[in-house]
């Protein structure tokens, strides 16, 4: 396996792969649809670099990686298959990534992968500790969303359990957030399901390996009943665990809270993104760092400059008084905790919701109902459907309809259109102090850029 061609290389997860085997001394290339800062970062690396997926395209000798989005008949995938080439999927690329590595740290759970493995991977950078990585996000800082160096012990990524690929990884440390409902599509049965694919990776991990596990979540605390592992390391907020949050402060974007190891003080931690769910991802980070060996008067100081990943409640825009924050969230949960962030802020809070797939929309519709108490002013658009078909009944505007029907608050209207048409329907409403969220998984992070333009005129 030398030269490799990457089938989609421009996706947040195929780049990354990309960049470190590029690092690692491999012969990159691949193909996209379209340019993006992805695609300029590989070029400028050295990746030639298609715009248009073609057959012609697919040379002898390459192992092909591909994503589960990757369609069979796709032109390039099945010159592949003419060739008898190796077509790898992504995964085993990860894996095969990580067993180049002494200790390889995986980040995992329904919620919170991209924030713990960003701000991890951002710690070690900041104390040159030389971290190889792979997440699912960008950091803003940085500008990247994967970095590689030749020599270093540590490699982090983020691993998703939407298509039950976690169970082929067998990871140094595995940190779990949290486990809930999510990607039914694939998981049948729920949570029962989820559960089995998790146990599986746990069953991978080797005698010495250690899983860190958030003992508040309620889905973790069954899922620690199915397992036997001696090495699990516990954090907390409300129940007894190895680390546990206290004192917790927030004030406007501000959080301050004290860590205790074993019941004993270990330091006061500062955070400049808000949320209880971002102190949770804090005291993951923390108890994986402090397992490592790192002194925490070394790494304590770089939560405080930490600022949230691309698309975890980053800030876009900030004209006329007026606060734009946009955010991945798009499970009942995610939202929940991120407008739970902006609770105790005294301004008027509206969100902008795009609802991801009519399939999540209809699994979940009674729990997104109940999802944006929290807020004044509540926008629906229409569902990014990501490859599902229009539902008659489980749609934007029934959803709508029924949230009138149910609750008082917030404020809720629909709107139908493009981004353009929606964004120039809800600048002229926002009033000066407002604080708005956009929230979705779709193309609704592009509203935010769109409405700060249309306010600086």
């Amino acid at each position: 396996m030398k030269d490799i061609y990457f089938i989609a290389i421009g996706g947040v997860g195929q780049s990354a792969l990309a960049k470190i085997l590029i690092g690692l001394g491999y012969n990159v290339s691949g193909s996209d649809i379209q340019e993006s800062k992805y695609t300029h970062m590989l070029e400028k690396m050295g990746a030639k670099i298609n715009i248009g997926q073609e057959a012609k395209n697919i040379k002898e000798n390459q192992t092909i990686v591909i994503s589960s989005a990757i369609k069979e008949d796709n032109p390039e995938l099945v010159r592949a298959k003419e060739l008898n080439l190796e077509i790898m999927h992504r995964s085993d690329c990860l894996k095969f990534i990580s067993e180049q590595y002494e200790k390889f740290i995986g980040l995992a759970g329904t919620h919170g992968k991209t924030t713990t493995s960003g701000m991890l991977s951002y710690v070690l950078e900041k104390i040159n500790a030389n971290p190889t990585y792979a997440i699912g996000g960008f950091l803003p800082e940085y500008k990247i969303n994967a970095n590689v160096y030749k020599n270093s012990k540590y490699f982090i990524a983020e691993l998703d359990e939407s298509d039950g690929t976690i169970q082929k990884y067998k990871p140094y440390y595995l940190l779990i957030n949290n486990l809930e409902e999510d990607h039914l599509d694939h998981y049948k049965n729920g949570l029962k399901d989820i559960f089995e694919t998790f146990k599986k990776t746990v069953s991978n991990m080797s005698d010495e390996s250690k899983i860190f596990i958030n003992v508040d979540n309620k889905g973790n605390q069954e899922f620690l009943k199915l397992i036997n592992n001696k090495n699990t390391v516990t954090y907390s907020i409300e129940n007894p665990a190895s680390y546990m949050a206290k004192n917790i402060v927030s004030k406007d974007f501000e959080t301050k809270f004290d860590v205790y190891k074993n019941e004993k003080f270990l330091s006061e931690i500062k955070l400049i993104i808000p949320g209880i769910h971002n102190v949770y991802n804090a005291l993951g980070v923390i108890s994986i760092l402090d397992s490592l060996g790192f002194k925490i008067d070394d790494i304590k100081q770089h939560f405080a400059t930490f600022s949230g990943m691309g698309r975890r409640f980053q800030l876009v825009a900030d004209t006329k008084g007026i606060k734009i924050i946009d955010d991945y969230a798009h499970h009942p949960s995610e939202i929940k905790s991120t407008l739970s962030a902006i609770k105790n802020i005294k301004r008027r809070k509206v969100a902008i919701f795009q609802p991801h797939r009519y399939t999540r929309l209809k699994a979940l519709w009674n729990d997104f109902l109940e999802s944006f108490n929290d807020i004044d002013k509540l926008y629906v658009l229409d569902v990014f459907n990501a490859g599902d078909k229009f539902d008659e009944k489980y749609n934007s505007k029934n959803f709508t309809d029924e949230f009138k029907k149910k609750n008082n608050k917030p404020e809720i209207e629909y709107i139908k259109g493009n981004m353009t048409e929606v964004s120039e329907k809800i600048a002229p409403e926002l009033m000066q102090n407002d604080v708005v969220l956009t929230l979705g998984a779709g193309d609704v992070t592009k509203i935010g850029g769109m409405i700060n333009d249309l306010l600086a005129k």
